[in-house]
């Protein structure tokens, strides 16, 4: 059988309607956007080798996309975002009668094995932040940001964005801006807002260029710091403090987390601090609280503790 040539103009017209569905039904960012559309295109991508439109693909046809980007070597965690891309493609189609039926909606991702991420403990984030050197022109800043991070539970883009007028420190509120320019507001600790006010009155003598005269953190040519230099100053100062773990600036996302949810706080509360727009995101700290107190058990109990003596796993007693 022929294979019947796409409609090029047609696909194109119904993609710049798809980018506006993201951009102002999803409100999602450009970034995100841009994301989106580099999933699609490896879906294009399939279609012009296949010639075939997407409007008739079939499940057989996706099926035979996601084994193609199982065999290029893509990561699962990466294939299944690939897919959750198209998906999203094809639920648009449907919301704008191009389709009757979803074809994705039996398409089955990769299986991707449960990682718990790394979560620093309170005494580790006190070393983090005791490691920065005062007497560098940038280290009050360096404090200030690691004790954001940390007493706030910012992305790294959410604490380079933050503004001087997202500060309501009166209240002990911040405003932050998230994924898909939702805002929130976060409370924020005593201590990360004298960290911040000693920053503040350095950041007043020092260069700011303009444009920039509103963002909280700066770099020390006076625009505002960079996702990259914050990644580079939590590898550092972990190094300097003697930790081990590997962990980036997310890394204080998680244990602002872990820690609240192990100090009895509701898991709702979490989310809108988060800013998870769903609770199953949220979900992932009950695990590692879990397998926090999972470590307890196993190294206190008494039972436990007897079986490592009689093992040599543990010194008897008496020692």
């Amino acid at each position: 059988m022929e294979k019947k040539t796409p409609n090029i103009d047609k696909q194109s017209l119904i993609i710049k309607e798809y980018v506006q569905w993201l951009k102002l039904e999803k409100s999602l960012s450009p970034q995100t956007v841009e994301a989106y559309l580099q999933d699609l295109r490896k879906l294009l991508d399939f279609l012009e080798r296949e010639r075939k439109d997407f409007l008739d693909l079939t499940l057989d046809d996706l099926q035979h996309f996601s084994a193609g980007l199982h065999d290029t070597g893509i990561h699962a965690r990466s294939q299944a975002r690939v897919l959750s891309g198209i998906k999203s493609f094809f639920h648009f189609l449907v919301m704008a009668d191009y389709l009757e039926a979803d074809p994705t909606e039996l398409l089955e991702g990769p299986k991707i094995g449960f990682h718990l991420p790394e979560v620093l403990t309170v005494e580790e984030i006190d070393r983090i932040i005791a490691s920065v050197d005062l007497s560098k022109a940038e280290g009050q800043r360096n404090r200030a940001i690691i004790e954001t991070l940390y007493s706030c539970g910012l992305r790294v883009s959410e604490l380079c964005n933050l503004h001087l007028s997202d500060l309501f420190f009166d209240e002990r509120f911040i405003r932050v801006e998230g994924k898909g320019s939702k805002q929130r507001l976060v409370p924020i600790s005593g201590r990360a807002v004298r960290e911040i006010e000693a920053w503040l009155e350095e950041r007043a003598q020092g260069r700011i260029k303009p444009g920039y005269e509103d963002y909280v953190f700066l770099a020390r040519w006076g625009n505002r710091i960079s996702r990259i230099m914050v990644f580079h100053l939590v590898k550092e100062l972990a190094q300097r403090a003697g930790i081990g773990k590997n962990i980036s600036p997310h890394t204080f996302r998680h244990s602002f987390a872990t820690h609240l949810l192990q100090g009895g706080a509701n898991l709702r509360a979490i989310q809108a601090m988060l800013g998870h727009e769903s609770i199953t995101t949220t979900e992932i700290y009950t695990h590692i609280d879990r397998q926090t107190l999972r470590e307890e058990i196993l190294t206190h109990h008494p039972r436990n503790i007897l079986y490592a003596r009689r093992h040599g796993l543990l010194p008897p007693a008496d020692e």
